[in-house]
């Protein structure tokens, strides 16, 4: 399998009449990890958004090979009622429904306790949901995302309440896609996660302020602004 490369044009995008993005031109290349960095407010996640095909937007957003085949997106948070009762197993199914839900659920469990295994909560299926820590969460919404493989998968800010055994998983997992030829797009404020495993890092602050290796691209320390 290989991912797709993705070219924007002078992607532009407004809300509420605010100006988020304007003029964003860069490209992607297939199979690679890209991190996506700039200030708070500065349009990232809304620019994942756009990539998703979730978001209007200005001016355009090709996927090479279009939209067909696995595409993963595991938000940072996910909005939810932590009253219901709700198992992971329960949210691994319905989030990886293909079929109407009163047909009962679709094949694929195993698929995805394979993926539960992969982020470590393999052993908690059972565990409702909503009981779950913030980085536990954050796991099973990565496990998600990766079921099936997919050919790109986007990321915003997945291990950003994981503890330091769960965020090495999660780079492992996301350098043995990698492996595999998935493009990985992943929205990240931790430099030295950023160093470790990007390919390449695209600046965004509303527009496009610099791409190039992490070396090139990112300041010696995080105190400095990028913008």
């Amino acid at each position: 399998m290989q991912g797709p490369a993705i070219i924007l044009s002078d992607v532009g995008l407004e809300l509420g009449g605010n100006r988020i993005l304007e003029s964003i031109s860069c490209r992607l290349e297939a199979g690679q990890v890209h991190a996506i960095v700039g200030p708070n407010g500065g349009g990232k996640t809304s620019l994942m958004l756009a990539i998703l095909g979730q978001m209007p937007h200005t001016g355009s957003i090709v996927i090479e090979g279009g939209r067909e085949g696995p595409i993963g997106y595991a938000p940072q948070s996910l909005e939810f009622d932590r009253t219901l009762p709700l198992t992971v197993g329960d949210i691994m199914a319905v989030m990886n429904q293909r079929r109407p839900a009163f047909l009962g659920y679709s094949p694929g469990k195993r698929d995805w306790q394979v993926a539960l295994d992969r982020v470590g909560l393999g052993a908690m299926r059972d565990r409702r949901f909503g009981a779950l820590s913030g980085g536990e969460r954050q796991r099973v919404l990565l496990a998600q995302a990766i079921t099936p493989v997919p050919r790109l998968l986007i990321l915003d800010e997945p291990t950003s309440n994981m503890d330091v055994a769960a965020m090495k998983k999660t780079e492992e997992i996301v350098s043995e896609l990698r492996g595999q030829g998935t493009t990985v797009v992943w929205v990240n404020h931790d430099w030295d996660q950023v160093r470790r495993i990007a390919d390449t890092v695209t600046v965004i602050n509303q527009r496009l302020q610099g791409q190039g290796t992490p070396h090139q691209v990112l300041p010696a320390t995080p105190e400095v602004a990028l913008s």
